[in-house]
């Protein structure tokens, strides 16, 4: 008579695959590039049609055109943004957040219902405050992430206007 000698297996994954509370996600898929103004289906975009030349990253003091800054999502970029009323520790504490990143974009953004709005292709998270642990979470999971159909293009040398 055969004895089966049974060896437990434990599986473990690499990297995080952990969700963040409050995160929205969608579907949209990259390449679509369109000229002039387009309307998107969200109030804030997360995707979608896009202008031929992406946002340079960086910190900005103007609103964003949607159609530039959308091209930014798709290579990778998380572009926060923030109510032009939001208090200037918050938007202090955002920029160091952001400080010495590749592929982030921070700018105001007049209208929006959150004082702080993160979005990256296919994601994005409406916040209070600054000092939420889900700024950085949202930052380190989505920067450069495998979600960006075109993730690790360049997020400079295009458009750097404001509106």
């Amino acid at each position: 008579m055969k004895r089966l000698l049974l060896i437990p297996l434990v599986l473990t994954a690499c990297g995080t695959t952990s969700s963040i509370d409050g995160v929205k996600t969608y579907a949209y898929e990259g390449g679509d590039h369109q000229e002039g103004r387009i309307t998107y289906a969200e109030a804030h975009p997360v995707g979608g049609p896009h202008n031929a030349q992406w946002q340079n990253c960086g910190v900005y003091t103007q609103d964003l055109y949607p159609e530039y800054a959308v091209h930014s999502l798709e290579h990778g970029a998380v572009w926060v943004t923030y109510r032009p009323d939001l208090p200037a520790s918050d938007v202090l504490a955002l920029k160091t957040a952001l400080d010495g990143r590749t592929h982030t974009l921070l700018s105001p953004r007049r209208g929006q219902a959150a004082p702080i709005v993160m979005t990256a292709w296919n994601a994005q998270l409406e916040l209070e405050r600054a000092n939420d642990a889900r700024v950085t979470a949202f930052i380190q999971k989505y920067e450069q992430a495998s979600t960006a159909p075109e993730a690790g293009a360049s997020c400079s040398g295009a458009y750097r206007e404001t509106q």
